[in-house]
């Protein structure tokens, strides 16, 4: 029916939560919103949820278990849309590092009782489930990215994001390299933009948590930082971060570990 308002929902999967506190942070703003939009399911900020169909699925976290499996799946056929937020939903987050270990050690290791518990071998992203019809990358995700995403299918019309890397961010702030100044690990030439390269504002390098950019090329940049001092298995768990599981930092790591061997 014409005039009637968006329904979107909330779904969390394996991850800490930022994401959704990303879009309870934007306030005013995320009230301004509700006038034009049904939060319709949302159980962090809502004890009422409602059941779908749903015009927008804003979908945290990443697939973890078999039950995972089949709820996300469900999400997707009530969902007309369907947006993977943060670098779990977009790259299995910093859970996948038990995709290069084996499952049963962490168990082990995590918990008291390890054979209650019911788990995958892999921590995957949304997109190796479903389809996923747009993404918001960020450890967590830019609060204003977010409104521009569902202002955007609000009007019907696509988003505008950032496109270039982190690099851009560290330049446009004045802030030094930290890679050419102190000889530290930094992955902001291949990482997206929009956290406002607040690592290497505080001596830290990116730590990639927005996954890759657009057209990333890894190898130059990794030949920079062993030239840097930066070498072995070192440099392999720099590119197994928040992102790690993306497939552009993935195979880097895969490929430098197997020179390694």
């Amino acid at each position: 029916m014409a005039g009637e308002r968006k329904r979107v929902a909330v779904f969390k999967f394996a991850s800490c939560d930022g994401c959704q506190l990303a879009l309870l942070s934007l306030e005013e703003e995320l009230y301004a919103l509700c006038q034009e939009l049904d939060l319709a399911f949302f159980p962090e900020a809502r004890s009422r949820n409602l059941p779908g169909p749903y015009d927008v699925a804003l979908v945290e976290g990443s697939i973890t278990t078999a039950d995972d499996v089949e709820r996300i799946k469900q999400v997707r056929q009530e969902s007309k849309y369907l947006v993977a937020v943060g670098s779990c939903a977009n790259a299995g987050g910093i859970q996948c590092l038990r995709n290069w270990a084996k499952i049963e050690e962490f168990v082990e290791h995590v918990y008291a009782t390890p054979q209650y518990i019911s788990t995958l071998a892999e921590s995957t992203p949304i997109d190796s489930h479903v389809s996923v019809d747009f993404v918001l990358h960020g450890c967590p995700i830019n609060k204003d990215q977010l409104l521009e995403v569902l202002t955007s299918l609000l009007l019907g019309r696509l988003p505008h994001l950032p496109a270039h890397s982190v690099c851009v961010e560290c330049k446009r702030r004045g802030s030094v390299c930290v890679l050419v100044s102190k000889a530290m690990p930094c992955l902001g030439p291949i990482t997206h933009a929009g956290c406002g390269a607040l690592c290497p504002a505080f001596n830290r390098g990116c730590y990639g948590c927005y996954g890759p950019m657009e057209n990333p090329n890894p190898e130059p940049l990794i030949a920079q930082m062993e030239a840097a001092g930066i070498h072995g298995a070192y440099l392999v768990r720099v590119l197994r971060g928040f992102a790690g599981y993306a497939e552009v930092f993935r195979n880097a790591g895969d490929n430098l570990e197997k020179t390694l061997q």
